[in-house]
């Protein structure tokens, strides 16, 4: 067989759970049971792999800290998931620039404008006055009749 022993006696994996859409891909990291399907059951997701953004170290947010834990109690990373526990995890060795790069992507991330505040239309008379208005309103009538005459 072309596995290694100690893959199949491992119940406990950390990979990568494929999201996104055609052309789109989008990777959550998660802890799984090895018999799980890519896709299945999670026993708990430690952040996110997006191979789509431009930085290359701005790519995957990840909970060091649980990463830790579940490789402390005996689960096995993937190997692209190794190579990401080892450049972002706790004791990563490019937090720096990962850091760095989440921040250029903020600056450079097109934001759209504050919305303009459209001028409304005052009222002339407070509602208080209304009512005097109504009366205004039936001498118009009134000439209406003289004019036909």
């Amino acid at each position: 067989m072309f596995w290694k022993e100690e893959f199949e006696s491992v119940a406990v994996r950390i990979r990568l759970k494929k999201m996104g859409r055609k052309h789109r891909p989008f990777y959550r990291i998660c802890v799984m049971d090895a018999r799980a399907p890519r896709d299945g059951k999670v026993l708990e997701e430690l952040g996110y792999y997006d191979p789509m953004v431009k930085e290359t170290d701005a790519r995957t947010v990840l909970n060091g800290e649980r990463a830790d834990y579940w490789l402390g109690v005996g689960a096995l990373p993937t190997e692209k998931v190794k190579v990401l526990l080892k450049k972002y995890g706790t004791q990563g060795t490019h937090l720096a620039q990962q850091q760095a790069a989440r921040e250029r992507v903020k600056l450079s991330k097109p934001t759209a404008p504050p919305p303009r505040a459209v001028p409304r239309r005052k009222k002339e008379e407070a509602p208080a006055e209304r009512p005097a208005e109504v009366p205004a309103a039936a001498p118009p009538e009134a000439e209406a009749p003289a004019a036909s005459e």
